[in-house]
């Protein structure tokens, strides 16, 4: 298998959707194109941030290939593939089309809990079955359980095909175990924008980013610098963005990044229930940040 190619800034890309609730494609090649312009490394599709949970099935079809097409090889895309029955997903990974799509990132099984033992066993089956590399997402917030430092790297080591893990436990002493004792062939991806700065001091190797959506050039450049060793400068764009973090999260995601890339006059500001748009005085501390911005 083929080193992790997922580094630097990845975008957690949203779905956008017109006034009648239905995929906007236009407004999709539009973020695409400036994502990829603006010095994004690799795009996250169809995860959390994409409302994945509210797309049927033909809507993820259709967005898959549109996306791979649009994208035709610029930058990696990182597919979401995962769930609670690891069957359904093992069927997934054998029946689908992997073409033009060079991993997949697979969230730790919500809602039904499993132990450490079950953790592990799921992700065995998937790396088996796997037909390109795996990137596992431990988001306890979400999932309702948190995979150990211990459970990651035994499959780190056990598995050359799981080539990285978003951590998004918001632990960083966990996180750091993982960096200080990982195999070479293994990386660890933020998948906390307000941390990703400190993630990369420790060893990680990039983000999985929901502000990159709206600001890929600003936060990849904060990403590049802290991965050369500039912290200094870095630090400066990190704290700059300090506000940001905390208003895009507060009303939940990604409600938050919409109502800014609707400022932006990217998006129509609509989601898709259960989520709705942010709060209205959310919504005008954001428009007063991109104004800020100058955008």
């Amino acid at each position: 298998m083929a080193n992790n190619k997922f580094r630097g800034l990845g975008i957690a890309l949203i779905t956008p959707f017109a006034k009648d609730g239905t995929i906007d494609l236009a407004a999709l090649d539009r973020l695409v194109e400036y994502q990829i312009k603006s010095g994004a490394d690799f795009l996250c599709i169809m995860g959390t941030t994409a409302e994945t949970p509210t797309l049927s099935s033909d809507e993820k079809s259709m967005l898959r290939y549109h996306l791979v097409e649009r994208v035709s090889g610029r930058v990696p895309l990182l597919m979401g593939c995962g769930g609670n029955n690891t069957s359904a997903v093992v069927q997934e990974l054998k029946t689908s089309d992997w073409k033009g799509i060079d991993g997949i990132l697979s969230v730790c099984p919500y809602y039904n809990k499993p132990s450490q033992e079950g953790l592990y066993q799921h992700y065995a089956v998937i790396a088996q079955a796997s037909p390109v590399p795996v990137v596992l997402y431990n988001v306890p917030g979400r999932t309702g359980v948190n995979m150990t430092a211990d459970t990651t790297l035994r499959l780190a080591r056990d598995f050359d095909n799981i080539v990285a893990i978003k951590e998004a436990s918001g632990n960083i002493a966990q996180m750091d175990d993982i960096i200080k004792n990982k195999p070479a062939n293994f990386d660890v991806i933020s998948g906390d924008d307000g941390i990703t700065f400190p993630l990369i001091t420790l060893g990680a190797v990039g983000v999985i980013s929901v502000i990159g959506n709206a600001l890929p050039s600003e936060f990849s450049r904060m990403v590049r610098l802290a991965l050369k060793g500039e912290y200094s400068t870095s630090l400066t764009i990190h704290h700059k963005f300090t506000e940001l973090f905390k208003l895009l999260f507060v009303d939940g995601n990604p409600a938050g990044v919409k109502a800014m890339l609707s400022e932006m006059g990217m998006i129509e500001n609509v989601l898709r229930l259960p989520l709705v748009p942010t709060r209205l005085t959310t919504m005008e501390k954001i428009s007063s940040i991109v104004r800020e911005l100058g955008y």
